[in-house]
């Protein structure tokens, strides 16, 4: 090959990896409004409980409805990515879908209400990560968990972001006026999804590389049930899906009940919670990318472990701080553990589904996230109740050595071991 043709291509994939960061990044963005509502919400619930004169159980209740609904509309979620593909759509419609009925909580009054419009915010939720997670991947296979952190680290920023932001808004604004124009940037963002990443291509052998369009085969509903198949017996993925699915309770219990313990118990205005919180989403950011580069570099189980192991110590300690400045200078490194290890569970995860199967695989990991989210804020609220609201940091103490239990005995991933 000659220089010119040499330089060629060197530009030529210089073009391409550029476009590919273009598109990861503006998926990131847009999985930073997916938490930005949910982080938002949890600053708000202490306001909304006690003006609904809410009891902690009837709190956990709204989180645990809000997930049961995300873990039912996850593997739908998985199967149209796998089945029918339009990547752009699929995103767009999940922006919107979560930012509408966050507004309709604006002018409810009663508790059921309350419960039917986080319900339909789970449905809408839970609809990205099927489509954004796989198809990063797919774009960079040997890189897979550093640009999963990446998207990861936009779901950090959404989460510490919003408690700093809507804690100021509370000191100018009522809560109804918060949810009501918080939908705004949720349309902003659908619009520019489809607007760029409707028609964005990247050149990539055997792929049209349409991110709006199918970035694969498409599979007809016998191969599809097939990879189905295998999916769900493979002792691995299961193993992986529990393991997630206790961290997660650890991570739904300790959203819904560190800021009520740090407004009810440690009396702290909503600016200062939104601090604290914006404090343990800030570390997680950091964690991300340093967690999802050692994955790819050592593999993800050491990462998992270790990173679980230190969010158990951290918790215990939080526990026996009790109402003191210890408490709260915690919160930073228990964010570091705890949100280090979900990009790298998801990267795990694709590694030891079927490859045609990447959709389908992260709507079930979800799902089954989302029902360990569920069932923690009410065990979490029932011995808040009973025993006082300290309680619940040693049952997220409890969930995440379950957690890491089952990290232990999950096979190492299939294709890193090959």
């Amino acid at each position: 090959m000659n220089t010119a043709a040499v330089a060629a291509s060197e530009a030529a994939a210089g073009q391409a990896a550029t476009r590919s960061l273009k598109e990861v990044w503006i998926v990131t963005i847009g999985h930073a409004l997916t938490h930005w509502y949910p982080a938002t919400f949890y600053i708000l619930l202490p306001l909304i409980g006690k003006e609904l004169g809410l009891s902690y159980s009837q709190i956990g209740l709204v989180m645990t409805c809000q997930a049961i609904a995300g873990a039912l509309s996850n593997i739908p979620g998985g199967m149209v990515v796998d089945t029918v593909g339009k990547k752009a759509m699929l995103l767009a419609i999940s922006l919107f879908w979560i930012g509408v009925p966050y507004f309709l909580i604006g002018f409810t009054h009663n508790y059921p209400m309350l419960l039917i419009c986080v319900m339909l915010v789970g449905i809408g939720n839970n609809l990205w990560h099927p489509a954004a997670i796989p198809t990063l991947a797919s774009r960079f296979p040997d890189r897979k968990g550093l640009v999963l952190s990446i998207h990861g680290m936009g779901g950090n920023v959404g989460d510490a972001c919003a408690p700093l932001v809507i804690g100021a808004l509370l000191t100018m604004l009522t809560w109804r006026q918060i949810v009501m124009i918080n939908v705004v940037p949720g349309i902003v963002m659908a619009v520019m999804i489809l607007a760029f990443l409707g028609t964005l291509r990247i050149a990539k052998a055997g792929s049209s590389g349409d991110f709006g369009k199918d970035d694969g085969k498409k599979q007809d509903i016998r191969a599809y049930m097939q990879g189905l198949k295998r999916l769900v017996t493979d002792r691995g993925v299961n193993m992986l899906l529990i393991g997630s699915a206790f961290r997660n309770m650890t991570q739904s219990a300790l959203l819904t009940f560190l800021p009520v313990y740090l407004a009810y118990e440690m009396g702290y205005s909503p600016w200062l919670v939104g601090v604290w919180m914006f404090a343990l989403q800030l570390a997680g950011f950091t964690a991300a990318p340093i967690a999802g580069h050692l994955s790819d570099k050592i593999g993800p189980r050491k990462i998992v472990m270790s990173s679980l192991g230190m969010t158990c110590v951290v918790l215990l300690a939080m526990a026996f701080a009790g109402k003191s400045h210890a408490f709260v200078l915690l919160i930073a490194i228990l964010g570091f553990f705890l949100y280090a290890v979900r990009a790298v569970l998801q990267s795990w995860m694709l590694d030891s589904a079927p490859k045609n199967m990447g959709g389908t695989a992260i709507g079930v990991m979800f799902g089954v996230q989302s029902l360990g989210a569920a069932i923690a804020p009410g065990l979490g609220g029932l011995i808040a109740d009973e025993f006082g609201l300290i309680y619940a940091f040693y049952f997220m103490a409890v969930t995440i050595i379950i957690a890491n239990i089952f990290v232990f005995l999950t096979p190492a991933p299939k294709r890193q071991a090959a």
